[in-house]
């Protein structure tokens, strides 16, 4: 079976929902059958590449909301992740364009170091003292993965390195109706989008891989959704 996850850096029910994710998968009597592949999806794909903003001040501009009340929305979030064992900043993160972020882990996907990229990404992201925003930042992730520098830094220099299979993974998920991430698909039959409690990931396989039709998921998951902050209720 493959499953293909839909997600962004910048996304904090991806960090979260792929740790459920794993959960849900290791509870999968078939699990080492399960072949696992991220693509892309960019949550603000017209940002400046290069240009970041304070989260909380991208949130409070978003909902309109003061920043004491964005500190109480990313407290939200900080809960979720820290009931699934997962640091998390509620202060000093910055926000950006993903788009080299995702190209590295085209180049990380091609050298069997895709999903090694991507948890060292969402920590620093997420967790860590480290802007994925900064050229640097990237490049010491890519070795801290198991990627060569040298490949790496050239992919970041040069914007057309594993572009197209951004925008291919991009058309994918538009045509497979996924307007939020993080989004999954299993065996391209079945999708089931937010960050899902880890029991609705295992009864999804479990039922995917015996071809059932797969129950209706939580309606309320989390998410996020392009050029709009993640979705969390009103302190």
């Amino acid at each position: 079976m493959r499953v293909e996850i839909w997600s962004d850096i910048a996304c904090p029910w991806c960090y979260i929902g792929k740790a459920r994710f794993t959960r849900g998968l290791a509870e999968f009597a078939h699990r080492d059958e399960v072949e696992v592949v991220f693509r892309s999806f960019e949550l603000d794909p017209h940002g400046a590449k290069g240009v970041t903003a304070p989260v909380l001040e991208m949130l409070a501009r978003k909902y309109g909301r003061t920043l004491d009340e964005a500190r109480g929305m990313e407290e939200h979030v900080a809960a979720s992740a820290r009931a699934e064992g997962l640091e998390y900043r509620t202060e000093g993160r910055d926000h950006g364009n993903t788009f080299d972020i995702h190209r590295l882990l085209h180049l990380a996907a091609a050298r069997g170091r895709q999903e090694q990229l991507l948890d060292l990404a969402f920590r620093a992201n997420f967790a860590e003292e480290r802007s994925v925003f900064d050229a640097e930042v990237l490049l010491a992730l890519a070795v801290e993965a198991g990627l060569d520098g040298a490949e790496a830094r050239a992919v970041l220099a040069d914007d057309s390195a594993y572009a197209a299979e951004v925008r291919a993974d991009e058309r994918e998920a538009a045509e497979l109706g996924a307007n939020a991430v993080p989004f999954f698909v299993l065996d391209r039959r079945y999708g089931i989008s937010g960050g899902q409690p880890a029991e609705v990931f295992t009864r999804a396989l479990e039922q995917a891989w015996a071809g059932r039709e797969l129950p209706e998921p939580a309606a309320d998951a989390e998410a996020c959704e392009p050029d709009r902050a993640c979705a969390v209720p009103r302190a």
